[in-house]
């Protein structure tokens, strides 16, 4: 197999984390590779509600810093809006929601408590099923599909390239390091990799020796005919996340989730399925004044989990030039701070801008072999087989 080029780093995965990060490296002047089997952002990168309010998160406080300049940064639009809402149809959901409040409270970040007229004002489409609710004075929300495609062109200004529909076949290792990534196009020599394949970021590191633990599912997001704008398009709450686009259209998602097996090659079916109506309904009683909107579109996109829900941004021990980096279905909002994490990995293998300790994938050292079973997350066939014949 003839190498078609060499590159200082050769990155896996046309989603929002790889196609962050390389721009990140491109800026700063290193040839980078970013290979996707299919077309960028075709998994949950593209499929998404593109909120941007990462509380729980130690990348918090720079994604907070970096998507209000991410349109200056990247040269082209990401459609990001400031703020968001969460709205709360029970006093038990104003309590679980308050968690967000407390928790941004403690990294310096405003919020308000909102009683049920002040929410309504603020959210004109929401009903008098509201109790209250709450303001965030952070995130917001992007377009998804303009931030991925402001990635990948800004990329490849700074000199980076992006392989499309071309999927990873191997690796070729030499003293204990990664030498090339073997694709369908060829070899590609590299100094360093990252894998930042979504769902198949686990079966490619196995290749490598490394077990990733990850489960994966399908998310599924809605979209209605265009509404009339409210004064603040990043609305959560009801068990969804989403937001009102800059046409007016509410696009909406929300679990639960159905878990699948991953074949080991291209990624599972994803149609629209009955959950698509539940979220119908679930955004019928959140925003009641918009229940006769007409749902015009529907998609699904796979999404990975780790067992704590937590992301792993790590370098392996062996080969000691690869960094995994997974999201565990958060990536599109820290992807302005994962990527820049990334390169930091890279360039300096250390973080400068946080503690990314929480995200070591050694956590996992003691973790049972049957961790999916143990949490429940079995695929409808891995259910029935392990169920066993019915008698």
């Amino acid at each position: 197999m003839e190498d078609i080029r060499k590159a200082a780093v050769v990155i896996i995965g046309g989603g929002v984390t790889g196609l962050s990060a390389g721009w990140w490296l491109a800026r700063d002047g290193i040839d980078v590779v970013v290979v996707e089997k299919g077309t960028l952002g075709a998994e949950a990168s593209g499929r998404n509600g593109g909120g941007c309010s990462h509380h729980h998160s130690p990348l918090f406080r720079e994604e907070q810093r970096l998507w209000p300049m991410m349109d200056e940064l990247l040269g082209y639009p990401t459609e990001f809006r400031p703020n968001r809402v969460r709205l709360a149809r029970s006093d038990e959901q104003m309590v679980l929601y308050g968690r967000a409040l407390t928790n941004a409270a403690a990294q310096g970040f405003r919020s308000e408590v909102l009683d049920a007229k002040q929410a309504q004002d603020l959210v004109p489409l929401a009903g008098e099923g509201i109790v209250g609710g709450y303001y965030y004075a952070f995130g917001g929300h992007a377009n998804p599909h303009r931030t991925l495609q402001g990635y990948a062109w800004a990329m490849q200004d700074h000199g980076g390239t992006l392989l499309q529909n071309c999927a990873v076949t191997g690796f070729r290792q030499a003293g204990g390091r990664v030498v090339a990534v073997e694709t369908e196009r060829g070899a590609i020599a590299c100094d360093q990799v990252v894998i930042a394949a979504g769902p198949h970021t686990g079966r490619l590191a196995a290749l490598l020796g490394a077990d990733i633990p990850l489960a994966v599912a399908r998310a599924e997001m809605i979209v209605t005919e265009a509404l009339p704008l409210m004064p603040l398009g990043g609305v959560d709450g009801n068990g969804l996340y989403g937001r009102q686009t800059l046409r007016g259209n509410l696009a909406y998602g929300g679990g639960p989730h159905e878990w699948l097996d991953l074949p080991h090659e291209g990624a599972p079916p994803k149609p629209s399925t009955p959950l698509a109506g539940n979220i119908a309904r679930r955004v019928a009683e959140l925003l009641p004044k918009a229940a006769h909107a007409r749902v015009i579109r529907s998609w699904a996109g796979v999404i990975e989990n780790t067992p704590d829900g937590r992301p792993i941004i790590d370098r392996l021990p062996e080969p000691d030039n690869v960094i995994v980096a997974t999201l565990s279905s958060v990536g599109f909002g820290l992807s302005p701070a994962s990527g820049r994490a990334i390169r930091d990995l890279v360039v300096d293998r250390a973080c400068a801008f946080a503690d990314l300790s929480t995200f070591r994938l050694d956590r996992f050292a003691a973790l049972e072999p049957d961790w999916r079973e143990r949490l429940g997350w079995l695929s409808a066939e891995a259910f029935a087989h392990r169920q066993g014949p019915a008698v």
